[in-house]
């Protein structure tokens, strides 16, 4: 079929195969393996903790590691898929997460090998296991940081523009679904086999997955599972883009361009500001469980199953929201601020979850679930504020820095929360400590918006790049 003949609408609308679905479902299963091995460590956190002795400052310093270099590497990741192609980026960013989730089995023993190097050069060491634990976390954030960047552009790939958010939406829902399956597979493998097998069970997926992307997965125009006329479905909107004159080059823009611009600085601040708030509430609620109520492996399913699964409700809600505004005549940018002002508000509830906590430990599990389900509907809508002011060959690089904004954000509230927690715990007030974190994570939301409506008042495309 010659893709340069007009489209059939007709044709178009009847049914062109499906196998576009077989390459979402790839997505959304290598999604649901990343958020299962980055969660397997704060599972089984507190058990760990009580056998190496870790405080809560020696975990915040393992946890922040992840994000530290996860924030780094996605500054990376959109350019570095872009050149070497989709299916060789994500057998390699797979095999190097799986490879990292492994390794944290062997943390120990890599901890005495880096203490032995140290030694060797006169240097002072941090003990042994967290030397370890913290060099695997630092291999897995490298592979993760490549998720979101290479599954994005297999979506652009492989739908046309009219289904790329309904698709986006299905895969990355994976990675409530990984939050969900975590904290009923990890206690399960640990009590039967041992930590150690919880990592090496969970890392093997990932190696389980790259067998059926290198099956399954061609560029479109190379697949032979595709029929000519979903091939041709796939491509329908590409007579809407005005094609490039003869011999002309896409201007490339720097990161320093783009840092002069208000809007870049508006969404970096949001990323900042909020992006902490998850990854607290991912590395640190299981602790807190342990902590406030004494709940630990199978203890912990079913509170845990019950508030990611609240995020997906938020997620999709969220999604939708801001069309509500936008039928009501407001600019793209301008609807989504004032969906994300209402969406900031929810947050607050989590300021009820320790005075509400003796109630019950299902309080805490739902008032922060709220807040958990608010920021995924936070989250889809800043990330499109981005599309909604910048042309499209500038927005990788915008999320890159945004992406880098946030995991640095990460890694301030997850060092805040090991000072706190080690602080109030040595007054025996550690009730006290949450009360805090759970404040800063209620206001931050407001905080990012206010700054953000600042920065851009109201919807400003920038036309000069």
């Amino acid at each position: 079929m010659n893709l340069n003949e007009p489209i059939n609408a007709q044709r178009v609308g009847q049914a062109v195969g499906k196998y576009r679905w077989t390459i979402c479902a790839l997505l959304f299963f290598a999604t649901t393996v990343n958020y299962l091995d980055r969660q397997v460590l704060s599972l089984l956190a507190p058990d760990l903790s009580s056998q190496f002795g870790w405080s809560n400052s020696d975990y915040a310093n393992i946890a922040s590691v992840f994000q530290f270099v996860y924030a780094i590497s996605m500054l990376f990741a959109g350019r570095f898929v872009d050149r070497i192609g989709t299916k060789k980026a994500y057998i390699l960013a797979i095999s190097i997460w799986s490879t990292g989730a492994m390794m944290h089995a062997f943390s120990v023993p890599m901890g005495e090998g880096i203490a032995a190097m140290c030694s060797a050069f006169g240097l002072a060491v941090i003990p042994v296991s967290i030397a370890g634990f913290m060099l695997s976390r630092a291999v897995l954030a490298i592979g993760e940081a490549g998720n979101f960047p290479i599954a994005i552009k297999a979506t652009a790939e492989y739908f046309p523009k009219k289904e790329r958010s309904f698709a986006t939406g299905i895969f990355n829902s994976g990675a409530n679904v990984g939050a969900i399956l975590a904290p009923i597979c990890v206690p399960l493998i640990a009590g039967l086999w041992g930590w150690e097998a919880a990592f090496i069970v969970i890392g093997m997926l990932g190696f389980v997955w790259v067998t059926l992307w290198i099956a399954l997965y061609e560029k479109p125009d190379q697949q032979k599972r595709l029929s000519a006329e979903e091939l041709a479905y796939i491509r329908s909107d590409a007579q809407t883009i005005a094609a490039p004159e003869p011999g002309a080059v896409e201007k490339k823009v720097s990161w320093f361009k783009l840092l002069t611009y208000r809007q870049t600085w508006a969404f970096a601040f949001g990323k900042f500001m909020t992006d902490g708030v998850w990854w607290f509430f991912l590395f640190w609620l299981p602790t807190y469980l342990s902590a406030q109520y004494g709940m630990k492996g199978q203890a912990i399913v079913w509170p845990l199953a019950v508030l990611y699964s609240m995020t997906m409700v938020g997620s999709i809600g969220g999604g939708w929201f801001p069309s509500y505004f936008m039928a009501r005549g407001d600019a793209p940018y301008d609807g989504r601020m004032k969906a994300m002002l209402v969406i900031a508000f929810f947050p607050l509830l989590v300021l009820l979850a320790q005075p509400l906590g003796y109630i019950s430990f299902w309080v805490p599990v739902l008032l922060i679930g709220v807040g958990a389900s608010a920021h995924q509907a936070w989250s889809c809508n800043i990330f499109t504020t981005v599309s909604d002011m910048f042309p499209q060959k500038t927005v990788a690089s915008v999320v890159g820095i945004g992406g880098l904004a946030g995991g640095l954000g990460g890694v301030v509230m997850t060092k805040i929360g090991g000072w706190v927690f080690d602080y109030y715990k040595s007054i025996n007030d550690i009730h006290t400590g949450y009360m805090i974190m759970f404040a800063i994570c209620a206001l931050a939301y407001l905080v990012a918006w206010s700054v953000m409506k600042v920065l851009v008042p109201r919807h400003k495309e920038i036309t000069d790049l």
